[in-house]
C-alpha cells in the first residue's frame, strides 16, 4: 500500500483492470506515448503494447463510435476524452448508441464501455477545459455517471466501472487529480456503483456533494465544528443511478439539507436530489433545502475562477441559513 494522488489512482485502476482481462483496452488522444495530458496512461502503452493502448486521431466523435463497436463485439474499451469541453461531438455516439445497445437489442447486446473525461475549473484552463456536464450525461436513460474524489474512490469506483457490462460515464475532477494523497491497496477490489459514501456523520444538516466539491465541503465541516454545528457529509460518488435511500435517511435524521455542486445552477443535478427529497422527505425537513452551486455563466478565466467555484465560505454560509431558517 502507498500514497498516491488521484490520477495515480487512476492509472494504478487501469494496468490492474488491464492485466486482469486480456479485453480491456484503452483509447485516445495521445494517451500512448505521451501518457495522456495529464499523465492518467503513462507508462501503460509500453507495459501493455500499441494494439492495447492506441493512440487515435483527434476525432471525439470517432473514439467514441470506435468504442461503441468494440464493446458491442465483446471488447471492454476505456475511452479517454482529453477534456469535458471536447466530448460534445462524441454526444451522438454515447447517447443514441452505447446507452441504447441492451434496449435495441433486447439484451442480445450489451456496452461494456467507460468513457473518461477530466472535468471541472481550477487548473486555471481555458472555458472549454473547465465545464461540469455531469447533469446532461445524467438526464439521459442508460448510462452511469461516476464522478470519484479522491484516489481510494477512484481506483474502486474506476474498476466497478470497467467491469460493468453497461456503458459508463467517468468525469475525473482536474483539480483533485494532484491535490492531495492517499493510501490505496493495489488490491483489485472495486468500490460498488450505485452507492453514496457518508464520509462524516451529524445530526444538524446534510450536505450532499459529489467530485471536486468533497475537500471544500469537508473543510467547511472543520469549520462549522467550531461553531458547534455538526453536519454530515455526503458524497453521492454515482450520480446515475442515484442513491437516494441514504440521502433520504440522512436527512429524516438532521431536518436540513445543503446541495453542493460546481456545475452552474440552473438545471444542475443537484435540482434532481431536491426534487427526490421534496418529493420523499418534505415533512421531514425544518427549512428549506439550500443549493450552493457555481453560477450559471461560462466558466471564467483564471483570475475569476476563484469566484465562480463554490468556497468554503460560501458552503458555511449556506449551512448557516438553513440552521437559522429552522
Amino acid at each position: 500500500m502507498s500514497e498516491i494522488t488521484l490520477v495515480e489512482a487512476v492509472n494504478l485502476a487501469l494496468a490492474r483492470a488491464m492485466s486482469e482481462d486480456e479485453d480491456v483496452l484503452l483509447l485516445g488522444e495521445d494517451i500512448g506515448v505521451n501518457g495522456g495530458v495529464f499523465r492518467a496512461t503513462n507508462g501503460l502503452q509500453a507495459r501493455f503494447g500499441r494494439e492495447r493502448v492506441i493512440d487515435t486521431p483527434l476525432a471525439e466523435g470517432g473514439i467514441a463510435g470506435v468504442a461503441v463497436g468494440m464493446a458491442a463485439m465483446g471488447l471492454k474499451p476505456v475511452a479517454e476524452i482529453q477534456f469535458s469541453g471536447f466530448i460534445y461531438p462524441a454526444i451522438d455516439q454515447i447517447i443514441n448508441h452505447a446507452s441504447r445497445m441492451r434496449n435495441r437489442t433486447r439484451g442480445r447486446l450489451t456496452c461494456p464501455m467507460v468513457l473518461r473525461s477530466p472535468c471541472g475549473a481550477g487548473i486555471h484552463a481555458p472555458e472549454h477545459h473547465s465545464e461540469s456536464p455531469e447533469a446532461m450525461f445524467a438526464h439521459m436513460p442508460g448510462l452511469r455517471v461516476v464522478a470519484p474524489s479522491s484516489p481510494a474512490r477512484a481506483y474502486g469506483l474506476l474498476l466497478a466501472s470497467v467491469r460493468d457490462p453497461d456503458p459508463v460515464i467517468f468525469l475525473e475532477p482536474t483539480r483533485l487529480y494532484r491535490l492531495f494523497r492517499q493510501e490505496v491497496e493495489d488490491d483489485g477490489v472495486e468500490l460498488p456503483l450505485d452507492a453514496c459514501f457518508i464520509l462524516r456523520e451529524g445530526a444538524d444538516a446534510t450536505v450532499v456533494t459529489w467530485g471536486a466539491m468533497v475537500p471544500e465541503t469537508l473543510a467547511a465541516a472543520e469549520k462549522l465544528e467550531e461553531e458547534g454545528v455538526m453536519i454530515e457529509v455526503i458524497d453521492v460518488a454515482t450520480l446515475k443511478p442515484l442513491d437516494v435511500e441514504t440521502i433520504l435517511r440522512s436527512v429524516e435524521k438532521t431536518g436540513r439539507c445543503v446541495i453542493v455542486h460546481e456545475a452552474p445552477r440552473t438545471a444542475g443535478f443537484g435540482a434532481e436530489v431536491a426534487a427526490e427529497i421534496a418529493e420523499r422527505a418534505l415533512y421531514s425537513l425544518l427549512a428549506p433545502i439550500k443549493r450552493v452551486t457555481g453560477y450559471d455563466v461560462i466558466v471564467p478565466l483564471a483570475k475569476l475562477e476563484k469566484q465562480y467555484i463554490p468556497s468554503v465560505d460560501r458552503i458555511v454560509d449556506g449551512v448557516r441559513q438553513v440552521m437559522e431558517a429552522s
